[in-house]
């Protein structure tokens, strides 16, 4: 199984790739709305268990982002034992995304 986090560079590399991870960001709808990498899906942490099933393939890579790293790091793990084996928790989160690879990104 993959490592639960991911650092940014690591992730950079992926989204390069022909099959990038789904971003699935876990942030609430304001903050989704100041700071984002584009692409990603925004799906705050209290709708995950109702919407994680419906709407990801288990089989899928999936990256998780939020603001610093913790409320992923916690989606992540629900997802673990929920059967999504290739979840990964964006270390740093996109705070450290906006300090390592995208300044663009509105820090908040």
């Amino acid at each position: 199984m993959l490592d639960p986090e991911i650092n940014a560079q690591a992730l950079v590399l992926l989204l390069q790739q022909p099959n990038p991870p789904l971003l699935v960001d876990v942030r609430e709808k304001w903050e989704f709305d100041t700071a984002h990498i584009a692409n990603s899906l925004l799906m705050p942490m209290g709708d995950v268990p109702s919407r994680a099933h419906a709407e990801i393939d288990p089989d899928e890579r999936v990256v998780v982002i939020c603001h610093h790293g913790a409320r992923s790091l916690n989606v992540t793990m629900w997802m673990r034992a929920q059967g999504f084996e290739h979840v990964q928790s964006l270390a740093g989160g996109i705070d450290g995304w906006s300090r390592t690879v995208d300044p663009s990104v509105t820090r908040y």
